[in-house]
């Protein structure tokens, strides 16, 4: 369902190196590097959801730490629909299908991984609001 933009452009970058590589399972888990992912991540586990802008992330990630768009469309809507309030939703498959495939949205400036997809990152996160405060907030809420 992705436009031939987005599908040619994740084709071309399919190879591309990852710096980092997790399962669906390390995933789940919230077992990576990135404290941000992970608090998004539980959030959505143990409260069934997760901040809007968080979940862009969310998403985004898993296309960066998988090997390809569609591995990280599956996991995204694998781990949508198991643990969130509105999984199975149309919208959540949409939200999954944005981050990962360029659904609804243009192509952006070409990069490794991302292709033309729509990039996320955590300088970005930390520029827009206070990191350590949402991971705190967060386990707050999971304990």
């Amino acid at each position: 369902c992705a436009a031939v933009w987005a599908r040619d452009s994740l084709e071309l970058h399919k190879k591309d190196k990852r710096e980092h590589l997790y399962t669906r399972q390390q995933l789940d888990q919230a077992k990576t590097h990135d404290e941000l992912w992970n608090a998004s991540q539980l959030e959505l586990v143990h409260l069934g959801k997760i901040h809007g802008f968080m979940r862009m992330y969310w998403c985004k990630k898993i296309l960066e730490w998988t090997n390809s768009a569609e591995e990280a469309a599956s996991i995204g809507i694998y781990l949508n629909d198991r643990y969130s309030l509105d999984g199975r939703d149309p919208s959540g498959y949409v939200g999954v299908m944005w981050s990962v495939a360029g659904v609804h949205d243009m192509g952006w400036t070409e990069r490794a991984v991302f292709g033309k997809i729509r990039y996320m990152n955590y300088a970005g996160c930390k520029r827009k609001f206070d990191i350590a405060a949402y991971c705190s907030h967060v386990d707050k809420c999971v304990r």
